[in-house]
């Protein structure tokens, strides 16, 4: 857990500085005429998805938006860091100020909540969310998506009001490995640690957040 803690700290000095430069840059009315043409099928024009399969993109952190969109993109002869056909094809053609605009755009979009479906999960949640479980290793997940589950904009994502079903499927992709774009491991170390129940009501505890 300290050692998680470390890592947090040093990933938000130096991303906090690049998030703040990626602002500057980033032209959100650009990002707006992408979404509606390229996005708007899976995410909607507003990043407020109607489908499970596809996260809810509005109100998320600019720079973690930005960082995901290259991750999913192939460049330098190198394989994408974020392996998904889907999104790798939708980034293809997508210039790396186009998706600094994108992320600009949804980072300034209100997001329209999910809600928890199974209020049987949410005690597990909450204690898991707030306090993690020491004696399985696992840090309070409040730690880096805070309280209510804002996020760290730089660095961790927003999770609250995210679709249960989603935040379930992204653990599970961790801990297989599936997914491993993470700084650290940090994701994938604490995803290991979790069992399918866990997973699924700390999901549905995020979604219920505010």
């Amino acid at each position: 857990m300290v050692r998680t803690a470390a890592i947090a700290i040093l990933l938000a000095t130096s991303l906090n500085a690049f998030a703040a430069e990626q602002s500057a840059k980033a032209d959100p009315a650009k990002g707006k005429a992408i979404a509606e043409t390229v996005c708007v099928a899976c995410h909607g024009a507003d990043g407020n998805s109607a489908a499970p399969a596809n996260p809810k993109l509005a109100s998320q952190g600019e720079a973690y938006l930005y960082k995901q969109l290259k991750d999913f993109k192939a460049a330098d002869g190198k394989p994408a860091a974020r392996n998904n056909a889907i999104m790798g094809g939708m980034v293809a053609a997508l210039s790396d100020e186009d998706m600094r605009n994108v992320a600009a755009w949804y980072a300034s979009q209100k997001i329209v909540p999910a809600a928890a479906k199974d209020e049987s999960k949410i005690a597990l949640g909450q204690k898991l969310w707030r306090q993690g479980d020491f004696r399985k290793g696992i840090p309070a997940c409040a730690g880096c998506h805070g309280p209510a589950g804002a996020g760290i904009p730089a660095q961790f994502p927003r999770i609250a009001g995210q679709f249960p079903e989603y935040t379930d499927a992204q653990l599970k992709a961790f801990r297989s490995g599936e997914r491993a774009n993470d700084p650290e491991k940090m994701m994938r170390m604490i995803a290991a640690k979790l069992s399918d129940a866990e997973m699924q009501a700390v999901s549905e505890y995020a979604a219920g957040l505010r």
